[in-house]
């Protein structure tokens, strides 16, 4: 918007003078095109041998504005500065304005600064959201100001009266002529509730064709121009008397106020200016050295990988890294692991981290996936990237695509992502989609080159030149290119010859080392414990200790086997294959059989619904999916199924080895409980003659003396309670039907101390 500031329009009392002023705002470049026409942001000149591409910096301003925010500012700035001059370079400093509430005084001297020239470095404020109060004065101070479609910018004074040297100063930025999308009269409005602000449209006086000028005024700017005799054809009120001045994004477009241009992101406004990715790092030119941690993502990608990718990403978060460098160099793997660690990466910006892809080699399939959700992707310059086109393994053994439909799932994920990284969304599918073509294409306003599907050309065809096709996505091949010709194809960035030059374009002083992430004792021994036959000897051992706990009673067994199920499931948990679903189902499973064994006599629904719970639990925890879909999947299903069946077998086997030799082992054949009355084989296991002496075990004399006695319920059996037999009060257990108290009982059975009763009709 070009906006004329005229301090008092009475004393130009003649339209000869007005025409004269006119004439020269349409010489100095302030005429306008009409309010729907687009606006461009303003352009530097640039010099004829200077690099094209502009240096850029974005910074963010926090809610308070101290001496801090206005060292680092200034800093910025004047490195921004110094760095231009020596590479003869445009640059631009982009500040994001976040809401806040800070001392007028803090603000004046950042305005202050912001609004004196800085030669070589043109300043924008960029607006996400809502701004109200003294911090609307920072953005007024930049050159010029770009907001989000439904971000609010203005209401400066919040209803408070300001100090007459404070307005004054705020109206003196208008005056300044740096931003052309204000005037006096639109920061009067801004300052003061009980303004009314007008916005008009005035035809050029002599009927100057193509000449059109909009502008904001107040009511006797109004008054003044019609005494005028300017023809004034529309005339609205943009804001009413004693309401707060507050303007969107999209309002600031449609009337040409306050915003050069509305970006939905930061991406949009380093497009804009036509910057480089590198800008939207915070810490590149403010003399902070990044702290910097390497991941590496190797080999095959998979459940484990994934996890362990996890687990040092929150380390590095937690331990302070503001930059995590994701040095890739792997064919793929699986895809659900790969499109969850994309995800985990392309979110990495709300932890205020900044991700970086390094590709020494190569990145395909996931890997390539991976890489997308990066802020920024860096190859070597005969690196390749691409080939993510979904497969499956057949039951011949032969790898084939995957349905259409799995195909066109992907590859929407992939656009989401390079659309989120301000990528070619149509060059992303078409690693995934080889009967995707893709066009290079020319923005028919602005000259801007991007690459369009034929579906997307369709659509916005009116916007878009359609130039060549490009060659890699043509001939059923899938997209996969060299790291000169991503950057050319504005997937990547310009290619770095190795890491050292990496660091040097991320900022990271040379005498510093990057740290690479090694794995803990921790992730070693997840690691081992998911090898194939460690966790099917840990089941193993599980299983026999449970054996054994259950033929002699010791604590010590079962102690062994819930050490070896925790470990599993840790392992699994961990190891990316098990959740709380797998072990909610082992503890309902346990808890059928505990059930079973020591409530309700014989073995019934609560014991098979047990065995069934656990063994589902453990073939569950053992894969990454519940149904299988694919053949990759059944085989996954049937490594399960195989691992306990041999799991099985092999206790069958240790428990007919342990019947057969455990009588002629020293001390384990004296650990069995030989029930009263029972006389088992002489060459059985038995406890020791002096543990079943009578003398010395006067209770298993009476236990066995209460078979076929009567007593009376004291509490109802369900099936277990209390009831009085003789003298004594015991613990008995109903032969499965619910005995109400006060009834008479018989005891039946003693098994050890489990006294078995039925009720006397």
């Amino acid at each position: 918007m070009t906006v004329t500031n005229w301090r008092d329009a009475r004393s130009l009392s003649s339209a000869v003078i007005l025409a004269a002023l006119w004439a020269a705002s349409i010489a100095w470049g302030q005429a306008e095109a009409p309010p729907d026409a687009a606006p461009q942001p303003q352009q530097l000149a640039a010099d004829p041998v200077a690099n094209p591409t502009p240096l850029g910096q974005f910074l963010t301003l926090p809610g308070v504005i101290d001496d801090g925010v206005l060292g680092r500012v200034s800093r910025t700035a004047l490195a921004l500065q110094a760095r231009a001059q020596q590479e003869q370079r445009r640059a631009v400093l982009v500040l994001e304005v976040a809401p806040g509430s800070s001392p007028f005084h803090q603000v004046r001297g950042l305005a202050k600064f912001l609004s004196s020239d800085i030669p070589g470095v043109r300043t924008i404020a960029w607006v996400p959201g809502k701004v109200t109060g003294n911090q609307v004065i920072v953005a007024l101070a930049c050159q010029e100001i770009v907001m989000a479609p439904d971000a609010e910018l203005g209401d400066i004074s919040l209803g408070q009266t300001l100090d007459p040297d404070e307005q004054a100063f705020v109206v003196n930025l208008a005056n300044r002529r740096r931003n052309t999308a204000l005037n006096e009269a639109l920061l009067l409005g801004l300052l003061d509730r009980q303004r009314e602000l007008l916005w008009v449209r005035l035809e050029p006086p002599g009927g100057v064709p193509g000449a059109v000028e909009t502008r904001v005024v107040l009511r006797p700017g109004l008054e003044d121009l019609q005494r005028a005799g300017l023809a004034i054809p529309e005339v609205r009120t943009i804001k009413e008397a004693g309401t707060p001045g507050i303007f969107t994004g999209e309002r600031c477009r449609a009337l040409r106020i306050l915003a050069a241009q509305i970006a939905d992101n930061r991406q949009k406004v380093a497009e804009l200016y036509q910057l480089p990715a590198e800008s939207l790092r915070e810490t590149a030119v403010t003399g902070e050295a990044p702290r910097a941690v390497r991941i590496a993502i190797d080999g095959p990608i998979e459940p484990q990988l994934e996890q362990f990718v996890q687990r040092q990403i929150n380390r590095a978060v937690g331990g302070g890294a503001n930059l995590i460098v994701f040095v890739i160099d792997s064919p793929g793997g699986m895809l659900g692991p790969s499109l969850n660690l994309a995800s985990t990466v392309s979110e990495l910006k709300r932890r205020k981290v900044h991700a970086v892809a390094w590709i020494p080699k190569a990145a395909y399939s996931g890997a390539a996936i991976i890489a997308l959700g990066c802020d920024e992707i860096y190859l070597a310059p005969d690196a390749t990237i691409g080939d993510a086109e979904p497969i499956e393994l057949q039951a011949n053994g032969q790898f084939e695509r995957v349905p259409e439909k799995l195909v066109s799932a992907l590859a929407q994920q992939m656009e989401h992502l390079a659309d989120l990284k301000g990528r070619p969304k149509a060059l992303a599918a078409a690693m995934a989609d080889k009967d995707l073509r893709v066009f290079q294409v020319r923005n028919k306003q602005n000259g801007k080159i991007w690459y369009l599907s034929e579906a997307e050309l369709h659509a916005a065809k009116e916007d878009w030149e359609q130039l060549a096709p490009v060659p890699e996505c043509e001939n059923d091949r899938l997209l996969t290119v060299s790291g000169k010709r991503a950057h050319e194809l504005r997937l990547a960035e310009t290619p770095a010859a190795d890491f050292d030059e990496l660091k040097a374009r991320l900022g990271i002083p040379t005498e510093d080392q990057v740290p690479l992430s090694q794995r803990t004792w921790v992730d070693t021994l997840v690691f081992v414990l998911n090898l194939r036959f460690v966790t099917g000897l840990l089941l193993f051992a599980g299983v026999v200790a449970m054996y054994f706990e259950a033929h002699f009673p010791s604590g010590l067994f079962g102690i062994i086997a819930a050490v070896c199920f925790g470990l599993f499931f840790w392992s699994k948990f961990l190891g990316g294959s098990a959740g709380w679903l797998e072990v909610v189902l082992f503890l309902l499973g346990a808890g059928c059989l505990a059930v079973e064994m020591f409530v309700i006599p014989g073995f019934g629904v609560f014991g098979l619904s047990g065995i069934l719970l656990c063994l589902a639990s453990l073939v569950l925890a053992m894969q990454t999916f519940v149904i299988p879909h694919t053949m990759n999947d059944v085989y996954g299903f049937g490594y399960g199924v195989l691992t306990l069946t041999l799991v099985g077998v092999g206790m069958l086997v240790t428990a007919g080895l342990v019947g057969r030799y455990l009588p002629s082992i020293p001390f384990l054949n004296q650990m069995v409980l030989e029930p009263p009355g029972f006389h088992l084989d002489e060459n059985r296991p038995r406890l020791r003659p002096d543990l079943i002496d009578e003398p010395a075990n006067p209770l298993l004399v009476r236990d066995s003396a209460l078979v076929g006695r009567q007593g009376q319920t004291m509490t109802v059996l369900r099936p277990a309670g209390r009831a009085l037999i003789g003298d004594d009060y015991l613990d008995v257990v109903s032969e499965g039907v619910f005995i109400p108290p006060g009834r008479t009982i018989e005891v039946v059975e003693v098994v050890g101390n489990r006294v078995v009763v039925r009720e006397r009709a």
